[in-house]
């Protein structure tokens, strides 16, 4: 393929991008229904039992796609605390299925808008992404063995950091600089002389410097320089986050986003990347909890029958419908006060889990 044909093809992708977006979750629903293994009848109640989650994953979605987080940071306790209430308790591998699978849709969905911004530094997500996925794995065959008390005393843990983070981190868009350098950088369709390497993904200009020094330019002409040093310190969060992904669904996005904001990666930039790398780690997750408890020698006796297809044909939809609804929520509330509550929520619901592992409650 050539490189205009390429270039082709991703502008039409991001022009069109809502028609995708919206298409895979039918296309997801339309091929669980028809091909999926299930332990149900297959009848019209069968499919129609939990679409009372459709509001709540609606809701968690455009939540965690406003504040930045991954989805499952809120499905999994959601799913421990309150869908109890409404049905019966799920086992951890269970749970933590329908909330990778529902965070992956949710994840992909918001992504694409980061990508059609140009807001997402493809050298940086490739290279995380290549470095988290043995711990994702890991993570994942671990949720096979670990007994329910370790993972729920995880589970807490992860929340707590995550609530830690959350009030420690400053999301605070900063304002960008303007290409106002006479042609020198510009978005597609701007000036000339955009810029235009190899790690350009999506409609941006991008230009490295002999010094590494990386400037790049937004669909808005907007622009924003930095470096790409401190990869030994993202290594070791994504690394630590991509356990706590594959074991519980998130962790992450939350640890991740941090050590990018500390290598003086731009929030904007940052945000856009990091979302690249959650929805991919989430994805890969999600695959290897669904078929894995039938390849992995001495697992949990879990079979892709077990999966509740008929809770994850409505979460899907709710999860991409909340991370379409997220960028005018942001735009519109004060995403500071979101993150401080979402923070309180993950302390509170983490204190609970830990009296809940140690037999407390």
């Amino acid at each position: 393929m050539t490189r205009s044909t390429s270039d082709w093809l991703t502008r039409s992708f991001l022009r069109y991008q809502h028609v995708f977006v919206f298409a895979a979750p039918v296309v997801f629903v339309a091929a669980v229904i028809l091909f999926a293994p299930i332990q149900g009848d297959g009848s019209l109640g069968y499919w129609l039992e939990y679409w009372w989650l459709f509001p709540f994953f609606l809701l968690g979605a455009t939540i965690v796609n406003t504040v930045g987080i991954s989805g499952s940071a809120l499905f999994v306790p959601f799913l421990i605390f309150i869908f109890p209430i409404f049905a019966y308790p799920l086992k951890p591998v269970t749970l933590v299925k329908i909330g990778l699978i529902s965070e992956s849709f949710g994840l992909s969905s918001s992504s694409v808008a980061f990508v059609k911004h140009g807001l997402v530094d493809r050298r940086l997500a490739v290279t995380l992404v290549g470095g988290a996925v043995p711990f994702v794995v890991a993570g994942a065959v671990a949720s096979f063995f670990i007994p329910e008390y370790l993972f729920q005393f995880l589970l807490g843990l992860a929340l707590l950091a995550s609530s830690i983070l959350l009030f420690k981190a400053d999301l605070g868009h900063e304002e960008p600089g303007s290409a106002d350098d006479g042609g020198a950088t510009a978005a597609d369709g701007g000036l000339d002389g955009m810029p235009n390497d190899a790690d350009k993904l999506g409609p941006a200009g991008v230009v490295t410097d002999g010094g590494g020094n990386v400037t790049r330019v937004d669909r808005d002409g907007n622009d924003y320089g930095y470096t790409r040093g401190g990869y030994l310190e993202r290594f070791a969060n994504y690394s630590v986050g991509g356990v706590f992904q594959g074991l519980a669904g998130f962790g992450i996005g939350e640890l991740g986003i941090i050590s990018m904001l500390r290598t003086k990666v731009p929030v904007k930039v940052a945000i856009g990347t990091n979302h690249i790398v959650v929805a991919t780690t989430a994805i890969l997750a999600s695959l290897v909890h669904v078929f894995g408890g039938t390849i992995v020698p001495g697992a949990h006796n879990i079979s892709i029958a077990s999966t509740p297809w008929n809770m994850v044909v409505w979460t899907v939809p709710a999860t991409v419908t909340g991370g379409q609804i997220a960028p005018y929520v942001a735009s519109a509330l004060d995403t500071g006060t979101i993150k401080k509550g979402v923070g309180v929520l993950f302390a509170v619901i983490a204190t609970a889990l830990f009296l809940i592992a140690s037999g407390l409650a």
